[in-house]
């Protein structure tokens, strides 16, 4: 879910982001949102958003995790992907069989930017060889990409659909990474309904209002994610009992796997939270599974956020636990939905 005050009524620099609410209401008691939280409209977003190109763009998973001198493997839409760091650093991705007798590349070795398989020792640099062509890859700094142009089948394009993000070097950045029995669509789907965030996450949020939303059938279209096409929300983060940091905040979805949501409020104002769902392909009962691939990327124009750049890596595994406990949630919503749709139980 996510967390936002109106823009220029979050907190000043310079003072305590915190504030003490009034007497809190008891989560019963709250201000129903389902009336809001109309299926057509959301059915809507999610239909404009599924209809935007991607380039055949899928997320491999954090760029962190393809590391120096080792393979990286992840099975996209049923097709076995492996990955890893070629000469120099570069992020190099191809089909993860080997061509000689089809074993594991995910197992097998990294030397000095080439892939050595471990079953006879074929090396490879990157580029084609004995019939294994690589996919375009694409690495941003947080997460890493891999295009498969048979399975989007799109028009390509040559890099991802990327939104603003603050720069790196004032940033803090952190990705989750989980799995469910859906599609795509249904991580979309739960990202593109912002009311349900007091009621479903109470541990995380309260005071949740939706200051704007698209109504169905406006927005930029099947082509473009404009700003008429965004919902904006106030929310509050818990802190500790009543102490809270209000925060505004927007999501748009810029192609059909991604939901962004970028802080435009409040503390942290400039910090993205972007949701990635990738389809991984079928388990053994044949049913979908999706991986919801977050990355919170944080900034803060307070003096103190420079100590806080330098504790990254301790920071890091905090955030991702965040992330993980809202996604214990939100991958259930998703599972849920996909289960109605799945056997033709969903409403409207």
């Amino acid at each position: 879910m996510t967390r936002p005050t109106a823009p220029g009524t979050g907190p000043r620099r310079g003072r305590l982001p915190l504030r003490l609410r009034r007497p809190a209401t008891v989560w019963e008691r709250q201000r129903p949102t389902w009336p809001d939280a109309r299926p057509a409209l959301i059915d809507s977003a999610l239909k404009r958003a599924l209809a935007r190109p991607s380039g055949n763009w899928y997320v491999l998973g954090d760029a962190r995790a393809v590391r120096p001198g080792a393979p990286f493997g992840r099975t996209v839409a049923g097709v076995e992907v492996v990955a890893w760091r070629g000469s120099g650093g570069r992020l190099v991705a191809g089909p993860g069989a080997c061509p000689h007798l089809g074993a594991p590349l995910r197992d097998s070795r990294v030397r000095c930017g080439t892939l050595i398989c471990h079953w006879h020792g074929l090396a490879l640099d990157g580029g084609p060889f004995a019939g294994w062509e690589p996919f375009p890859a694409y690495d941003d700094g947080v997460l890493a990409w891999v295009r498969l142009d048979e399975v989007g089948g799109e028009e390509p394009l040559e890099r991802p659909v990327l939104p603003a993000r603050p720069r790196p070097a004032a940033s803090v950045a952190a990705v989750y990474t989980g799995a469910g029995v859906c599609e795509p669509e249904d991580v979309v789907a739960n990202r593109l309904d912002p009311w349900h965030g007091s009621w479903f996450h109470p541990y995380s949020f309260v005071d949740l209002t939706v200051a704007d939303a698209p109504g169905p059938g406006t927005g930029g279209g099947p082509g473009t994610a404009d700003e008429g096409d965004a919902f904006t929300v106030e929310v509050s983060f818990k802190v500790a009992g009543r102490v809270v940091v209000p925060v505004t905040a927007v999501f748009t979805a810029p192609e059909p796997r991604t939901v962004v949501m970028h802080i435009t409020g409040g503390e942290g104002e400039g910090s993205v939270v972007e949701t990635h769902a990738t389809p991984l392909g079928t388990d053994r009962l044949g049913r979908p599974r999706t991986a919801v691939v977050e990355a919170v990327v944080a900034v803060s124009g307070r003096p103190g956020f420079a100590a806080a750049r330098a504790a990254a890596p301790a920071l890091r595994p905090l955030m991702r636990a965040a992330a993980a406990r809202l996604w214990r949630d939100d991958l259930a919503y998703a599972e849920r939905r996909w289960h109605l749709r799945s056997t033709g139980r969903f409403p409207g």
